[in-house]
Parts: C-alpha cells; sequence; structure tokens
C-alpha cells in the first residue's frame, strides 16, 4: 500500500471564487428516499422559481441556479405555509427573499440583524407583522422549549445555521420531536460541505437533494410526516 501526498490527492489548480472539500456517496443504500409528493411540490417550486425576480441590490438574489434565494422565494410561493421559520439570519438575504410571498416568517439568530455589517434588511422591513427577529440560541434545548409554543405553528423552516452538522441535527431532533398534523417541510443550506456530509446521510425522514436548483454548496429538503 503506497502513500499519497496531499498534492496527489488535491485536484489540479482551478480558478474559483469559492471552494469547499465534498464527498461523492451512493445513493442504493440511503437511509430514507424521497416521496412522490416530496418530488412533485419541489419541481412546482422550481418551476415557480423560473418566474421569479428579487428586488434588491445584492448580485447573489438572482444568481439562481446557484444561490438558493429564487428557490427559497419558490417554496414559500408554493407552500404558503401560515408560518415560516428561519434559524440563522445573518445578513438577511435568506429572510428577504422568502418574506415578500408569506403571511408570516421569524427569523432566530443569536444576534440582531442590525449587527451584521453587511445587512440587507432595514427597519422597515419589521414594519409589520410579516417579518420578525428574534434574537436567541435554539440550540439551547431551554431556549427551544421557552419557544416551543411558537415553533409548532411552523410548517416550512429554513435551516442556514453552523454548518458543522451537530447543531442541525440537534435542530433538526429538536422539531421532529414537536406535534404535527401536517407535513412539516425543513430546508438545509450546504448539505454538500464536509461537516455537513454525515448529518445529511444519516437523516432517517423523506429528504431530497435540490443542490442543483439551488445552492452550489448543497441545499436539502427534509419533509416530516404527521405525528
Amino acid at each position: 500500500m503506497f502513500k499519497k501526498t496531499v498534492k496527489d490527492l488535491l485536484p489540479p489548480p482551478i480558478r474559483v471564487a469559492h471552494g469547499e472539500y465534498s464527498m461523492i456517496l451512493s445513493a442504493e443504500d440511503e437511509r430514507a428516499r424521497p416521496t412522490a409528493s416530496m418530488v412533485e411540490t419541489s419541481l412546482n417550486a422550481i418551476q415557480a422559481a423560473l418566474s421569479i425576480h428579487l428586488e434588491g441590490d445584492n448580485h447573489y438574489l438572482n444568481l439562481w441556479p446557484g444561490e438558493h434565494y429564487r428557490l427559497l422565494a419558490g417554496f414559500a410561493l408554493v407552500l404558503q405555509p401560515r408560518l415560516a421559520i428561519e434559524i440563522g439570519t445573518a445578513t438577511g438575504l435568506s429572510a428577504l427573499s422568502m418574506h415578500r410571498y408569506l403571511k408570516c416568517l421569524v427569523t432566530f439568530d443569536i444576534r440582531s440583524w442590525s449587527e451584521y455589517p453587511n445587512t440587507v434588511l432595514n427597519s422597515s422591513h419589521f414594519s409589520d407583522d410579516r417579518l420578525i427577529q428574534i434574537v436567541a440560541d435554539l440550540g439551547n434545548p431551554t431556549v427551544f422549549a421557552r419557544h416551543r409554543e411558537l415553533l409548532q405553528q411552523a410548517t416550512f423552516f429554513f435551516i442556514d445555521a453552523t454548518h458543522d452538522g451537530v447543531l442541525e441535527k440537534k435542530l433538526l431532533d429538536q422539531i421532529a420531536a414537536l406535534p404535527r398534523k401536517e407535513p412539516v417541510w425543513i430546508m438545509f443550506d450546504d448539505i454538500r460541505v464536509w461537516t455537513m456530509l454525515k448529518m445529511w446521510r444519516e437523516i432517517p425522514y423523506p429528504k431530497l437533494d435540490l443542490t442543483s436548483f439551488g445552492h452550489w454548496s448543497g441545499t436539502g429538503l427534509v419533509c416530516l410526516p404527521p405525528n
């Protein structure tokens, strides 16, 4: 058995704005598969995204496929959830993409939107009850429990958190433990990133990799059935 150097293992230099390590994994032994309704709903959201043009100066908003913002808007338009939850506000691009198509979007972050220097949000976006931010760490079970009544009303979640796979698994487990009278949809960002591979692979619920129609670093959809 011979040893390969790091240079041997790395691909030839490629000029690219941003790259991440990932891995190609087989589908035949996947723990969970998408349902027909997941595929149909996703196709409808993709079709909707084709005709959506998001307003804003940030060039990432309408870089689609490649970024997930128009796809998020497409799902918001197709699913029309009574309440959507975002975990990870950051600069607000995802919130800005979704909220115009939603009745109510509550976005959680451990920092206020105003503390991000490159935020695309402003106070006018919070002038009504259609967009609300809560500064809280939902990775903390005590904090999650404090917001349980709100969270169990949501039928769509977008999780764009630490991307370490640990917090995402914890959030998924906590959401899955909530009572559900109807399907609950969860979209994860960056599922193709190395630290997220194990978490995504081990999800036992119906799921669908939508990377080709979302974020280049990975977009994954999970559907929790009623319990």
